[in-house]
């Protein structure tokens, strides 16, 4: 695992082909383009290696809606990132060919027809050896990019990092939301039960079967209050030991972080990472085998000083950088049960 004080070894030099964002010593960050960093858009580049694609959609928001204004957010305060991690000794951005992708055009008011489009659209671009990086959007689009991802890379190990489990069975009779997405893909097989962990889980729950039940789905828990015993380190261990070789999935919801970090999300939870610690424990992840991600539930209307956003942004920039430094999976065809 490399150090935050001592950087790796740089596994890829810049390339001569990349069209990369516009440079903020030349034009003010505050203008330009919208895209995430102020990166080229798609339609600018021929082949990309990495797509930023964003997914406005809330309806399976259970408490407060608003994360349809995430990637918009997201965006803006990606404007600060610079081209140089020194963290992990890459250059995200010039050694691998990103874009911004746009945004899905998701159903507002239909959650089967909203995860259709992203599966659909995250797959066109798994088909053309395009790696995505999501932007939320609540967490129940996690749904669609795990279809997707399955039908290219087959069952995946899944890092979760957020404060609830979101492996309930319904709200309100409602199947799918941002709080029972992964029953619902652990029932259609979309990732490995043996090789997945949740990070950051606490606070009170339903009951005490909420564990049992979340540990016969096949995840284990690196709880938040662990890490006051085990450190970043004792929980990237744990992580990397659990994932090993196999095709790694991200998911992040920015609720993770303790509110005094992340205050404009839909459900707030006290007690939780700090932003530093997160990073570090992204950062930690270093070579593995990466093959998508997505950073979710930034609402920003309960926003302040864009403290949310910022923090999703950078972020996002930590996961192209893990995307710099890793070789993607082979395909393997893998197909969806619909369970």
């Amino acid at each position: 695992m490399p150090s935050r004080s001592r950087p790796a070894k740089r596994a890829t030099k810049p390339r001569d082909d990349i069209v990369g964002p516009v440079d903020a010593r030349q034009i003010p960050r505050y203008a330009g383009l919208g895209t995430f960093a102020r990166l080229p858009q798609s339609s600018e580049v021929k082949n990309a290696d990495i797509a930023i694609l964003g997914v406005p959609f809330d309806a399976g928001t259970t408490y407060r809606p608003g994360a349809r204004f995430g990637p918009q957010a997201i965006r803006q305060a990606s404007r600060l990132l610079r081209p140089y991690d020194p963290a992990l000794d890459t250059e995200p951005w010039s050694t691998q060919q990103v874009v911004d992708g746009g945004d899905v055009g998701a159903n507002p008011f239909s959650i089967p027809e909203a995860l259709a489009a992203t599966e659909r659209d995250i797959a066109r671009l798994l088909a053309a050896g395009t790696r995505v990086v999501t932007l939320g959007g609540d967490h129940t689009i996690t749904l669609g990019a795990l279809r997707a991802v399955h039908r290219r890379f087959g069952p995946v190990s899944l890092v979760h990092f957020d404060a609830h489990l979101d492996t309930w069975d319904t709200y309100f009779g409602a199947s799918i939301t941002h709080g029972s997405f992964l029953r619902r893909a652990a029932e259609e097989g979309l990732f490995l039960d043996s090789a997945s962990t949740h990070v950051g889980i606490r606070g009170p729950l339903y009951g005490r079967r909420d564990l049992v039940e979340d540990a016969e789905l096949g995840f284990r828990i690196v709880h938040c209050v662990e890490l006051d015993e085990i450190g970043v380190s004792g929980a990237v261990e744990r992580i990397r030991s659990r994932t090993g070789a196999h095709p790694l999935y991200l998911s992040i919801d920015i609720d993770v972080l303790d509110p005094a970090h992340a205050p404009g999300t839909g459900t707030p939870e006290v007690g939780g990472l700090s932003t530093r610690e997160l990073l570090a424990l992204v950062e930690g992840l270093s070579g593995l085998n990466v093959v998508g991600a997505d950073v979710v539930e930034v609402a920003p209307s309960y926003d302040h000083a864009e403290i949310t956003s910022l923090a999703a942004a950078t972020v996002v920039y930590k996961v192209l950088s893990l995307l710099a430094v890793s070789k993607p999976a082979k395909a393997s065809g893998g197909r969806r049960n619909p369970g």
